[in-house]
């Protein structure tokens, strides 16, 4: 029996195909490599040192070898470069008066996650206006990582997209996956091959296994895609990060920073062979997105260290220049305001440094009569 024939050429059959590719793509905007951008906006060798110096820091404060008490403190997210260059400098002194009992980082934040939709952060959309200049962004996050250093303080960092990092990385002493994504394998991926110590937040609901299965799994080997600093697609082959930990930031299931739930935690974090070490974030879940509430959780968290507990080896505060929140804008922002999570003000936070400090000083005394 024959086969009927087609009686369309190849190129009809070409020009009747349906187009099958990008059909919700808007538009694609080639980035700078992110070699050409580091080579426009270098890392000196004192900030290179800087950087270095303080991932070992972080690095022994989470482990233990080091007894001061890791304190990640700043904006909920950068927005405006002048306020975050203005509370860097004072935050410098305070990292000077304060050195021998805080090893203090400063959240200098440029992408956020959110949960519907909203602003994303400096790099995805500098002006607040919707243009999504990404390039500006990318610079513009660069420069005021760079500027940080220039003051003397170490920077933290979320890491939300994969790609970003090869653009800010090398300049942050301290990074965090947040709890909309511990489970995710692409970003225990990216931690793996991640060159500063990393931090998992619980799950949004509260779930501390998400975390430590996430600290577990970037610390061993892992191959994925991701581009290279010429801006390539390449496969990326990493050796994995041991330097990660467990942060509890609260939940739907409510706060997790007391003592009980801290000693949960570190029994989930011990059965997996990690070390019995954690870092609690005041905000977020903790103190129900509350400034106000957010000290006295700081203050509960001082006393706890004060009595003795080692388990708590760092904590992270919001905190700004002006106490609260604002609605992110293109123009008219009360200088030094958040446009997301509502901070603590500088005066506030000054104060809770102190007397982070006095109950990192007052543990010592405590282990040592032990």
């Amino acid at each position: 029996m024959s086969t009927p024939m087609s009686t369309h050429t190849s190129s009809e059959i070409v020009m009747d195909s349906p187009r099958t590719n990008d059909l919700r793509i808007r538009a694609l905007d080639p980035l700078p490599a992110p070699a050409d951008m580091l080579a426009e906006l270098p890392l000196t060798g004192e900030a290179a040192d800087l950087v270095a110096r303080s991932r070992e820091d972080v690095r022994r404060a989470m482990n233990g070898t080091d007894d001061r008490l890791l304190v990640v403190v700043g904006p909920c997210s950068v927005h405006d470069p002048v306020a975050a260059l203005d509370y860097a400098r004072r935050l410098a002194a305070l990292e000077r008066e304060l050195a021998a009992d805080l090893c203090i980082v400063m959240r200098v934040y440029f992408e956020k996650p959110r949960t519907t939709v909203g602003w994303k952060g400096l790099i995805n959309d500098p002006g607040m206006d919707n243009t999504f200049d990404v390039h500006r962004g990318l610079r513009l996050a660069r420069e005021v990582l760079l500027g940080v250093l220039d003051e003397g303080v170490p920077a933290a960092c979320e890491f939300l997209e994969p790609t970003s990092p090869q653009y800010i990385a090398d300049a942050v002493s301290w990074g965090a996956i947040g709890a909309r994504n511990p489970e995710s394998q692409v970003h225990r991926q990216l931690a793996s091959g991640l060159s500063m110590p990393i931090g998992f937040k619980n799950a949004t609901d509260g779930d501390v296994q998400a975390a430590v299965d996430g600290c577990v799994t970037a610390a061993a080997e892992h191959t994925f895609f991701g581009i290279d600093a010429q801006g390539r697609a390449a496969a990326v082959a990493t050796t994995g990060n041991p330097d990660c930990h467990v942060i509890l930031r609260g939940g739907r299931s409510g706060p997790n920073f007391d003592d009980a739930s801290v000693a949960d935690a570190l029994a989930v974090v011990t059965a997996a062979g990690l070390e019995p070490r954690l870092m609690i974030d005041a905000s977020h879940g903790n103190s129900g997105k509350s400034h106000v509430r957010q000290a006295e959780v700081v203050r509960e968290i001082a006393a706890s260290v004060a009595a003795g507990s080692q388990g708590v080896a760092g904590i992270m505060i919001e905190s700004f220049l002006v106490a609260g929140a604002q609605k992110p804008a293109a123009s008219g922002l009360t200088y030094g305001q958040s446009v997301t999570d509502a901070c603590i003000d500088w005066d506030t936070t000054a104060d809770l440094l102190r007397e982070l400090a006095a109950a990192s000083r007052a543990r010592r005394t405590v282990v040592a009569g032990r």
